[in-house]
């Protein structure tokens, strides 16, 4: 099965070509000019011999998209990122609806329409049972009519089913432990602490029933506890939550009272709610137990019936193993419920529900939460398209299936080869690398080269009954999902179980199963083509390769060993010695700032170690392909070597523009640092970029002390 978007040539004049191909023509006379100077001079940064120009079109057409990013008037030892990337932004400005766009986001719309055709072509042959459910769920999503004919009334239901709600009807006073165990079993919901299963940290082969804190509304406890600089977000937010239980049938009066309640225990939660950046050291965290334990720590909770219920059919009994990783958090959260109101508790378990489900009802749940999200993030008023909305639920609720399309439409036979031997050059180069890592014992050294030596490439397809009514097939998915939870409680660890789903432009390290996972959604341009220069394929793909491996020796994945245990594994010297290397990244990123908020080099220091040896990792192992290979021709028009082309290739992948609100979320949130800082924060540290692009000593992104680690 084949999905074609382009259609064929057809006739060749000009007015009938398509932009992008009057472009390329252009280009191609541009070009050939270019080229005839190119003999006589060299370009402003071309230093080497010349070793032959790739003249491809896959060549010509990614040259151009190359030159397009750059500012040459930019110099790169100064501000690389804008010299890579200035180009781009001034080309770029955010689409309407969005709150940040950039290579990741464009190839993530690419492939969403090919799921799009994928899921509305319901004439293709040969589909498995999974992918025509997937097809189904979409149809159902699509059908607006039925959906608006419905409006609250499948919500209400449901709250009703649950045991009410104070803010539209009478409810039971003496309910709390009944509603907790309903909305945590049925329908994926978690007001207090999230409660799941998954591989023990302690013994890969097995799994274990987890406890740790849980997330709030707003995206960080910052927005809470920062008043003053987040005032318009809880704002926006309170005002949604009111416009919610008024379109479910509250007054206005009694909502405003109810939510402005729930705003204020939300702040209760998190001011007990433990900053991300204190949770890094996972040996510090972690607490097994048996479920007998859970009863001391957080007495406000009926632990065996919640168990019992939320894990069900599975029979548990009070010697059940559990692992605790918010020990403190449960102890306070434990007081805060017993010292509040059942009426609020009731209140905000209920709304805790209605937040998950306000994207499957009808228009004015949809438009109520798109006035909050275009104050949180910054973005314009659009209209999205509602296929758009349908076919990212699918790819939530049977991604594996509706991938299984993905792969089979878009995916070479022999990708997959060529993936995995371009991650053997990059786990080649990192071996290498610890060679001469210094500051680690030659016996930690070898335990972790074994630890390298075991990645490898690792799909249960869900199956669940699917109707033509949008909301009872999220219920089901979501009752479904939670039995295959409970499942795996009995069951070791599956290897082929991946996180994320195939059409998914991103990739990780799972450092349980010492493995790196890259989905198909990511092998593709802008991060790799097979007609493409290597030096972008390892400056894109090869990075991104280069960045999962070096997270199993980042500040959390260090902690487990070869086999995906969680143990002290690094001799003490070489633990202190990590310590204090790790320091100067600490203290490198802390020191960068977005809209005068600096970043928290802390939070972000796993991600900014990836990021850092995954470039050099990327780095020599394309430099030991050209000596395997020789040297390849280079791209025409641009004046680079290919070593150059590398640098520029890895920091195009993170050109971006943001809207002021999303950096905001970002610095406060995300582990990973913003873009720009991405690119100067690790190529300041690396000293091939500073040979190749011949940056002068003390140069802004030739600082004389570098931060080196792997």
């Amino acid at each position: 099965m084949q999905v074609t978007l382009l259609h064929g040539r057809g006739p060749t004049c000009w007015p009938d070509r398509t932009q992008r191909e009057r472009k390329l023509l252009f280009l191609l006379c541009v070009v050939s000019v270019g080229l005839f100077i190119s003999l006589i001079t060299t370009g402003v940064f071309y230093k080497q011999t010349h070793p032959g120009l790739c003249l491809t079109e896959p060549c010509i057409t990614v040259a151009s998209a190359v030159i397009e990013a750059l500012d040459r008037s930019i110099d790169p030892c100064h501000d690389f990122y804008n010299f890579a990337c200035g180009g781009w932004v001034k080309n770029n400005p955010l689409p309407e609806g969005k709150s940040r766009w950039g290579p990741f986001s464009n190839l993530w719309e690419h492939n969403m329409l090919v799921m799009k055709h994928l899921l509305e072509n319901t004439t293709m042959k040969g589909l498995s049972k999974a992918e025509e459910k997937a097809q189904q769920y979409y149809q159902a999503c699509m059908n607006e009519a039925k959906i608006e004919e419905l409006g609250p009334k499948p919500l209400q239901e449901l709250i009703s089913q649950i045991g009410g709600w104070a803010l539209t009807e009478s409810w039971d006073k003496d309910n709390f432990q009944e509603v907790l165990r309903s909305v945590s079993a049925n329908y994926r919901t978690s007001p207090f602490f999230t409660v799941f299963v998954s591989t023990d940290s302690k013994n890969s082969n097995s799994n274990i029933i987890q406890v740790d804190q849980s997330s709030l509304g707003l995206p960080s406890r910052d927005y809470y506890l920062n008043k003053t600089a987040n005032e318009k977000y809880l704002t926006a937010y309170l005002s949604f939550l009111v416009e919610l239980g008024v379109l479910l049938g509250g007054s206005e009066e009694t909502s405003q009272t109810l939510m402005e309640e729930i705003v204020d225990f939300e702040t209760a939660l998190a001011n007990i709610t433990v900053p991300q950046e204190e949770r890094r050291d996972e040996e510090l965290i972690y607490h097994k137990m048996e479920a007998k334990d859970l009863t001391t720590l957080v007495p406000a909770v009926d632990w065996m019936p919640y168990l019992t219920e939320v894990f069900a059919p599975v029979p548990l009994n009070e010697s059940e193993p559990v692992v605790v990783y918010a020990k403190e958090y449960l102890q306070k959260v434990s007081d805060l419920i017993t010292k509040t109101n059942k009426s609020l508790l009731n209140n905000y378990m209920i709304m805790k529900v209605v937040r998950k489900m306000v994207s499957i009802l009808d228009q004015r749940f949809q438009d109520a939460e798109q006035r909050f999200l275009e104050v949180m993030y910054g973005t314009k008023k659009s209209c999205t398209p509602r296929w758009k909305l349908c076919v990212s639920d699918t790819d939530s609720a049977l991604g594996f299936a509706l991938g299984a399309m993905f792969v089979k439409a878009t995916f070479a036979e022999d990708s997959k080869a060529i993936a995995e031997d371009m991650v053997a050059e990059i786990k080649w180069a990192f071996e290498e690398s610890l060679k001469y890592v210094s500051w680690m014992d030659s016996e930690t050294k070898k335990a972790a080269k074994e630890k390298v030596g075991v990645y490898f490439f690792p799909q249960e397809v869900l199956l669940f009954v699917v109707s033509e009514l949008y909301f009872q097939n999220v219920m089901q998915y979501y009752n479904f999902s939670a039995r295959v939870t409970a499942d795996q409680l009995r069951k070791i660890p599956n290897r082929n179980q991946w996180s994320m789903t195939p059409p998914t432009v991103n990739a990780y390290y799972n450092p349980t199963k010492n493995e790196m996972v890259l989905p198909a959604g990511i092998l593709q341009a802008p991060f790799y083509s097979r007609s493409w220069p290597k030096a972008l394929n390892f400056g894109g793909i090869g990075v991104v390769m280069g960045h999962e491996l070096t997270h199993a020796f980042d500040d959390q994945g260090r902690e487990y060993d070869k086999d995906g245990n969680l143990r002290p594994w690094w001799k003490n010297s070489s633990v202190e010695a990590f310590k204090k290397q790790t320091q100067c990244m600490v203290e490198q990123y802390g020191n960068y700032s977005i809209n005068k908020e600096p970043l928290n080099g802390r939070h972000t220091l796993g991600e900014n170690i990836a990021d850092n040896g995954g470039l050099k990792a990327a780095y020599k192992a394309y430099v030991n392909w050209i000596k395997k290979n020789g040297e390849e021709a280079t791209l025409p028009a641009l004046g680079m070597t290919n070593h150059q082309l590398f640098f520029v290739g890895f920091a195009q992948v993170w050109c971006s523009v943001r809207t002021p609100e999303s950096s905001h979320e970002g610095v406060i949130t995300d582990p990973h640092s913003p873009s720009r800082f991405r690119v100067i924060g690790t190529i300041s540290n690396s000293h091939e970029f500073s040979k190749h692009f011949g940056c002068k000593a003390n140069a802004p992104m030739n600082p004389k002390h570098k931060c080196e680690l792997w």
